[in-house]
């Protein structure tokens, strides 16, 4: 099953995917980790893409789409896969429908993980991170036992820049200016679906397992 996964930050596309990709036997593709890989095997748009990643510029779609080309021509993605930030953009979407025709494939489900503003600046400025290993807490939904410390290894949490109100509105903006088009242009092609993500983390793998289960079982 192909599957591209969407959704505002703040949205908990994270947390969704480890249980979608567990249940579904298929791999999580996220453009970081594809760049990664494309940098770490020092393929030609590997090279490429991190000249612009050096400089703290944004990967042109050329170079982005053929990376996610590269990523989906791996063995494990035979049976299907989930991407997750790709597209972000219409353009992206377009040339990812010319990529998947070529290689007589198509997007069974696009799913848009569904939160009102007001719940995505809550859960964004009250966030905290692992400086050590990376988990994250909630100071309201899912606070450490400790406060400051995190639980599975001891390391300090700390809020990310980002995530102060301001710069969150502004992360959202862009979003909704962005991205957003896209549930449109996936709604006229009848492969969108939405996810009430406003529920607990259970009750939205719940919607998710039976959206794919009822079409595969």
């Amino acid at each position: 099953m192909n599957v591209i996964l969407l959704g505002p930050p703040g949205a908990g596309k994270g947390t969704q995917a480890e249980q979608i990709v567990a249940q579904l036997y298929i791999p999580h593709i996220s453009t970081g980790d594809a760049f990664r890989l494309a940098m770490r095997e020092q393929t030609l748009l590997g090279r490429e893409a991190r000249t612009y990643v050096d400089a703290g510029k944004l990967v042109p779609d050329d170079i982005t789409v053929g990376i996610v080309r590269e990523r989906l021509s791996k063995e494990d993605c035979a049976q299907g896969f989930l991407l997750d930030g790709f597209p972000r953009t219409i353009a992206q979407a377009e040339a990812l429908e010319v990529l998947l025709q070529q290689r007589q494939q198509k997007i069974d489900h696009v799913v848009n993980l569904h939160v009102d503003r007001s719940q995505l600046l809550q859960r964004l400025t009250g966030r905290t991170v692992c400086r050590s290993c990376g988990a994250t807490y909630h100071l309201h939904n899912h606070p450490p036992k400790v406060t400051g410390v995190c639980d599975k290894c001891g390391g300090e949490l700390y809020q990310r820049s980002d995530d102060t109100e301001a710069r969150v509105a502004v992360r959202l903006d862009e979003y909704e200016k962005k991205t957003a088009p896209l549930l449109d242009f996936y709604a006229k092609k009848d492969v969108l679906r939405t996810i009430d993500g406003q529920k607990s983390r259970d009750e939205v793998t719940a919607q998710f397992h039976s959206l794919f289960f009822r079409e595969i079982g």
